[in-house]
């Protein structure tokens, strides 16, 4: 047994559940100075010791005795120092371990399609590679994108939302040689489903452009391969046919409103219309300074452009969970719990829920199909 590992693991799944040591040591009997030794791993504590710890801690003994793969093709590159960086990516090693157990165990897996744009690094402009993802997938070129994570998930992307308390953190992708390819995205409650949108397009644009460039030790932005990123997202969730057919068709409306038909067509922020109005020279710089007094003078209130897109709370109209929703885990979670080929503690741990909510969720599938 190695006490880095128990150390490690034990601390990150007692963050996870947001539980102090003194938590701990309440919730499993273990007296807490004996949690804080194993946590400064002075010595090994016994078997009987553990059995209590991971209970309290809802998961299996072995989990907390196990190592957790290193990621090394990973982009995770937040804008500030992030000290909850190696817990992240351990919890995204296992959530990948557990989905490719659940494919394998259930010989289900789908086509990664986009598998051909990844390999022609430098090829292609950014637009060119959202207009040919697109086609890949399968999209009109005008199509919107009503269901991002369900249409990546059917390209063979996992998608994972993780809530983490910082705005400095949008999300982090994983290329084929970890399990992947991933998408992970921060789904903390303050920022919005716009940005959340718009992050997973552009986590998608790296995986496609900058692959070759992958590094689990990489913590700096490179700021060209960003705004790359960037412009490969805007137009992957606003096709240019799409938003000029729409631009046009709403051309009666006023200003603000036609803004927000579009954003509600596209599912993108009010910013990012305005951004491609400038692009194509329908506005200048000083359209976020109108757009916000004409919004304000409409509504009677104020609007930030401090980032793309508005901050949580703020943007006009926008979009609620459901409309960021990733399922494919849970229907194979499903269909392995119906087919007796996992245990309820099992799927309970893989949907990181107690042993009580999976029950309930299993519940909800016999009443309602």
């Amino acid at each position: 047994m190695n006490t880095d590992i128990l150390s490690s693991n034990i601390k990150r799944y007692r963050s996870k559940k947001k539980l102090t040591q003194q938590d701990l040591s309440e919730l499993s009997g273990v007296s807490l100075p004996a949690i804080k030794n194993i946590e400064r791993k002075k010595g090994l504590p016994r078997t009987n010791t553990l059995l209590a710890i991971s209970k309290a801690l809802d998961c299996r003994l072995q989990d907390l005795v196990k190592p957790i793969g290193e990621l090394s093709a990973v982009r995770f590159r937040a804008r500030s120092k992030m000290n909850r960086r190696e817990q992240i990516l351990a919890q995204v090693s296992k959530w990948l371990n557990d989905f490719a157990y659940l494919e394998v165990l259930l010989s289900d897996k789908e086509e990664y399609k986009l598998h051909i744009l990844a390999g022609t690094s430098g090829k292609l402009s950014p637009i060119q590679y959202a207009e040919e993802a697109r086609k890949i997938i399968g999209l009109k070129s005008d199509e919107p994108i009503h269901d991002i994570c369900g249409l990546l998930e059917r390209c063979d992307i996992k998608i994972l939302a993780l809530p983490y308390s910082s705005d400095a953190f949008n999300g982090l992708s994983v290329g084929e040689d970890d399990k992947g390819p991933a998408i992970i995205i921060n789904t903390w409650e303050r920022i919005s489903i716009e940005r959340q949108i718009f992050s997973t397009a552009h986590e998608l644009g790296h995986l496609l452009m900058h692959l070759s460039d992958y590094d689990g030790k990489a913590r700096s932005e490179n700021k060209t391969q960003e705004k790359e990123a960037d412009l490969f997202a805007g137009y992957f969730l606003m096709p240019e046919q799409g938003f000029n057919s729409e631009w046009e068709e709403a051309a009666g409306m006023p200003f603000v409103e036609r803004v927000m038909k579009i954003k509600s067509i596209f599912k993108v922020s009010c910013k990012t219309v305005l951004y491609r109005l400038k692009q194509k020279g329908i506005v200048d710089d000083m359209i976020w300074l109108r757009f916000q007094q004409l919004y304000e003078a409409k509504y009677n209130k104020k609007l930030s452009f401090k980032k793309e897109p508005f901050p949580e709370g703020s943007e006009p109209f926008g979009l609620k969970p459901f409309d960021f929703y990733a399922d494919r885990l849970s229907r194979l979670v499903r269909r392995a719990v119906e087919e007796e080929k996992i245990s309820i503690s099992r799927a309970a741990e893989i949907l990181n829920l107690s042993t009580e909510q999976m029950m309930e969720r299993v519940a909800e599938w016999e009443d309602f199909g």
